[in-house]
């Protein structure tokens, strides 16, 4: 555990768009970069449901008319990773400087540190979560899937082997971003439904195999659990784990200016989100 205590400040925000979610978490990011802002946990959700897709992933994943007749939105992500469907979950982005201890070091190291308080959080919840290292080596095909819930990664987090909490970083030349989702409830399965697959067979197995490879916590758990009951546990996880004093606040002022300005000309374009 780390033992110097450190004070970040605590943002939680409704429910918003995709392009509004992505540009406020980099706002962050480049305010904490020039020192103006302190390292920052937020926690969110998404409204209207939203798919998000890994910052070098092809847009051609996307099956448009599918997801335009759900009236979903559609977003790309700076972190890397593959696509995630955002609805029923609470969403976490923590970020600060290359030099907080907490995020010091290569992907990997923070990754490690942050999983911990991130498995606490799970355990709050009363899940028995696991942490553990991506093998050394493994490029599997499954790289290649375009549902991020399918795909290993460093420091997956799982209950009964099936991964439960996505997360991906993002390492800017100041600062650092890190954020991740937990489904809480629904049918994990409905991402399928907004991308492309050759046939509805190959959809329908895409599908399955999503279905035996991760889950949500009302499943795991057997029972639903509210987003204002897993935000008060990743509250209490973080404090603890990390050694950190939350202190709640705002957005400042130039932050909204710089998320509105980051969404309308970024997020919510096709320069961007169509960008490969």
């Amino acid at each position: 555990m780390i033992q110097t205590t450190s004070t970040w400040r605590l943002i939680q925000t409704p429910p918003a768009p995709g392009p509004w979610n992505m540009a406020v978490d980099e706002a962050i990011l480049e305010a904490v970069g020039r020192r103006d802002a302190p390292p920052t946990l937020r926690l969110y959700a998404w409204d209207p449901p939203c798919l998000s897709l890994g910052y070098a992933q092809p847009f051609g994943d996307v099956d448009m008319a599918r997801l335009s007749n759900r009236s979903w939105d559609v977003v790309r992500r700076i972190t890397g990773g593959r696509a995630i469907l955002h609805t029923d979950e609470l969403t976490y982005s923590v970020i600060g400087s290359h030099d907080e201890p907490r995020l010091s070091g290569g992907v990997i190291e923070s990754y490690r540190r942050l999983s911990q308080a991130l498995l606490e959080a799970l355990r709050l919840l009363g899940l028995p979560a696991e942490g553990l290292p991506k093998p050394a080596g493994d490029n599997s095909a499954d790289a290649q899937e375009p549902v991020c819930f399918e795909v290993p990664s460093h420091y997956e987090i799982t209950v009964d082997g099936k991964k439960l909490l996505g997360s991906a970083q993002a390492r800017k030349k100041a600062s650092v971003v890190q954020h991740g989702t937990l489904p809480l409830t629904g049918d994990l399965s409905r991402i399928t439904h907004c991308l492309g697959f050759p046939t509805d067979e190959e959809r329908a197995k895409a599908a399955k195999r999503l279905l035996a490879r991760a889950t949500t916590v009302e499943t795991a758990l057997g029972l639903r659990v509210t987003w204002e009951q897993a935000a008060a546990a990743f509250r209490e996880a973080l404090s603890k784990t990390l050694n950190l004093a939350l202190e709640p606040a705002n957005l400042t002022e130039e932050e909204l200016s710089r998320a509105e300005k980051l969404s309308e000309e970024k997020y919510a374009h096709q320069s961007w989100t169509e960008r490969i």
